[in-house]
């Protein structure tokens, strides 16, 4: 059954349950996606960086917002299931170049989307005020069409501020109205500090966080665990160490690999 733009936005937000955490892949082009999809993903964001990949360039807005947008307007196209776009900084410094990136996102059907408050490519992040009122200004772009938003505290990713500050951003972003937050590497304890809120918490499955599993970020009260670029860059460890095995004379590096019968299958569902 094919779903409305409505359906799918009610649809992803009742995915986001805590202590019942939806398991939202990253898919970085449209063949990852409907093999995630047919695998029984049900519900996509698309990644910054896997997609920068696929163009030949390094993460941190090397990507165009009309380049972003239309990278998750066709992933939206190509699957049935809801998707939320990572839409970086929103693209521009100011409030109002921020809700505009919010309704374009909105505009084109995707259920959700995600806004970080770091200044790309440097990265810096944004001064908390300026965070604040760069938030305030998505979350009534968002209230407009009903996409679910997310609010990022990227500075814990990049060093930019400790874990505290980190909490602190994402609990204010939480009392203006933020759908989601999320702190990329925030703790255990962040994790559960931020659940506290009510506001449903995303979960980055990299590092420790990874480790506790499913069931470990679903102890905490985490509601959604994404996988940002990682398995983009699980394929991209696996052309690196093949393609420098094969291109050193060792071709047996290239077996092993999903037949093309088995990935057709998985296209054609």
């Amino acid at each position: 059954m094919t779903m409305t733009v409505e359906d799918r936005r009610r649809r992803f937000r009742e995915l986001h349950q805590p202590g019942a955490p939806l398991v939202m892949p990253n898919p970085w082009d449209l063949g990852s996606a409907r093999v995630l999809e047919s695998l029984g993903a049900v519900a996509f964001g698309t990644t910054s960086s896997g997609f920068a990949f696929t163009l030949g360039r390094p993460d941190r807005e090397h990507v165009s917002a009309d380049e972003a947008l239309a990278h998750a307007a066709a992933v939206h196209a190509a699957v049935s299931i809801p998707v939320s776009a990572d839409l970086e900084s929103g693209y521009g410094a100011t409030p109002e170049t921020v809700a505009a990136t919010v309704r374009r996102a909105a505009e084109i059907g995707l259920a959700g989307c995600s806004i970080e408050d770091t200044d790309h490519p440097h990265p810096r992040s944004y001064a908390f005020d300026a965070t604040m009122a760069r938030a305030k200004a998505a979350i009534e772009a968002a209230g407009e069409s009903g996409i679910v938003l997310t609010l990022r505290a990227d500075g814990l990713l990049y060093g930019a501020y400790d874990e505290a500050e980190a909490v602190r951003r994402c609990l204010a972003m939480a009392e203006l109205g933020a759908d989601v937050i999320y702190a990329p590497l925030a703790s255990a304890e962040a994790l559960k500090a931020m659940a506290a809120s009510g506001t449903p918490v995303n979960a980055l499955a990299v590092g420790d966080a990874a480790k506790l599993e499913v069931k470990g970020l679903a102890a905490l009260g985490v509601a959604r665990i994404s996988f940002g670029g990682a398995l983009a860059r699980l394929t991209q460890r696996v052309l690196i160490d093949a393609g420098r095995a094969a291109l050193s004379g060792e071709l047996s590096a290239l077996l092993g690999g999903a037949s093309g019968a088995e990935v057709d299958a998985f296209l054609s569902r």
